[in-house]
């Protein structure tokens, strides 16, 4: 029997999930400041380093699915220590990379244990919080995990700029744990299928148009995780134990935060990418300084983390979510006026209020994806929203060093300048506003029990067809 009571006792539950979430955002946002250093030393293109953020997001949303089922099998505490010990190891392997290929080698072994963290933690959460405490729980929980992405870009700069940037991964050993290496798959079949279609995509999509791989070698990436998602999608709809269940998508709630959620995510992921990559070739700023000024979106996120209850309260997920992904987009857009001459108040601002208003959507789309879930289906619902969720992220990462590219090109330009970033910052701007179509179609009493809001009466039959299909 899976030993999971340590682990399922509720006054521990957050700090669990908060540890999780830190090992991960520390290590996005230390090395996103880094990566012009990084580049200069293992010599490359800054841009090509988006492999190395891509290719742990990758990582991560092809192991996600495994998650849930080790979780249960083995039980949460060991699916942790052994996460954590592949992630240590990861880590050494990125301090260790003298090429581009190597440390892309060990980024998507660092996902590997990632992978198996955060979703773990949230199932945990949701399984072990009364529903009508999930927002806070969700609220108080990530308070901690925003630490890191606190203190990551100007502790990354830091190190960057004073000592070398291999010790931005060594920092993550103090805190990882020893643990067994697991490796048994629950939906086997299913799991390949999963993994070679969005890691051939995704993967793929990421390659194209640098000289990373050869033409022949990206297209059959491409063509064969086009193939192999196309089979998993068959294979899901015949077995009773999918890996991915996309049967959930029949929920209104859950195709909001899954689908509307990676729209809106494949826009924002490209934002920890690009800012710094802005600030340090644009400007002429260093990892630190670049660094203390990309901490102006983690301020902005803390602020608003008091107030979501008494938002979602007031307005319900549905209005919320359409007007803030509108209000975002705008933000977003506005990062295009960061050149050089600019007051730094300003970009500091924009930041800010950017934020805040981002670390709204993405608590209520966290929180309304398992609103209407049956407990018994928590599992399978967390494997879903954690791989999109990253999936997402990656193809962000992807769209805005594309649009850099394409710029560049366009201007007949090998030298990256801060105009350079204009366009790819007004293209993500208006994929993630494109979010507002999807959240428009979710039920107007969608989350009430979540939001402690009375439910609206259902007006017709059409919406309570739609209900019950959830």
């Amino acid at each position: 029997m899976a030993d999971t009571a340590p682990l399922t006792a509720k006054p521990i539950v957050p700090l669990i999930v908060a540890v999780a979430l830190f090992m991960e955002n520390m290590d996005s946002t230390v090395i996103a400041t880094s990566l012009p250093a990084i580049a200069a030393d293992i010599g490359t293109n800054p841009l090509a380093l988006k492999l190395a953020v891509t290719s742990y997001l990758l990582s991560l949303a092809v192991f996600i699915p495994v998650s849930g089922w080790t979780a249960d099998r083995f039980g949460a505490r060991i699916v942790f220590r052994s996460a954590i010990a592949v992630f240590m190891l990861g880590s050494i392997g990125c301090a260790l990379s003298v090429s581009l290929t190597h440390f892309v080698v060990a980024r998507i072994f660092q996902g590997i244990g990632g992978a198996m963290m955060t979703p773990v933690g949230r199932l945990i959460l949701v399984r072990t919080v009364d529903r009508r405490e999930l927002i806070n729980a969700m609220v108080w929980v990530t308070m901690p995990a925003l630490v890191g992405p606190l203190i990551g870009p100007a502790l990354g700069g830091f190190i960057t700029t004073y000592i070398t940037w291999h010790w931005i991964f060594l920092i993550n050993i103090p805190i990882g744990i020893a643990g067994i290496v697991l490796a048994t798959l629950f939906d086997a079949v299913g799991m390949v299928l999963a993994g070679l279609g969005i890691g051939g995509l995704a993967f793929g999509g990421s390659v194209l148009g640098l000289d990373f791989l050869p033409l022949p070698v990206v297209l059959a990436l491409i063509g064969g995780g086009a193939v192999a998602a196309y089979a998993y999608v068959v294979h899901a709809r015949r077995t009773p134990t999918p890996v991915l269940d996309l049967s959930l998508l029949a929920i209104p709630t859950m195709r909001a935060a899954v689908v509307g959620g990676f729209i809106y995510r494949s826009g924002i992921g490209a934002m920890p990418f690009l800012l710094p990559l802005l600030l340090q070739l644009g400007f002429g700023l260093t990892p630190f300084q670049s660094g203390l000024i990309t901490l102006s979106n983690v301020v902005g996120a803390m602020g608003m983390k008091t107030v979501v209850p008494v938002i979602l309260r007031r307005y319900g997920f549905r209005n919320t979510l359409t007007a803030n992904a509108l209000i975002s987009a705008v933000l977003i857009a506005a990062c295009a006026t960061f050149t050089p001459g600019v007051s730094f108040a300003w970009i500091v601002g924009v930041l800010i209020v950017g934020g805040f208003f981002r670390s709204l959507e993405f608590t209520s789309l966290n929180t309304i994806a398992y609103a209407d879930v049956e407990q018994v289906r928590i599992s399978r619902a967390t494997s879903l929203v954690s791989v999109a969720q990253q999936l997402s992220i990656s193809v962000g990462v992807a769209i805005g060093a594309l649009a850099v590219d394409l710029t560049l090109w366009a201007r007949g330009q090998s030298a990256i300048t801060a105009a350079d970033f204009q366009p790819a910052y007004i293209a993500i701007a208006v994929i993630s506003g494109c979010a507002f179509f999807v959240f428009m179609q979710m039920p107007a009493d969608a989350g009430a029990e979540l939001a402690r809001r009375t439910p609206t009466p259902i007006a017709g039959p059409t919406e309570a067809a739609d209900q019950k299909l959830g």
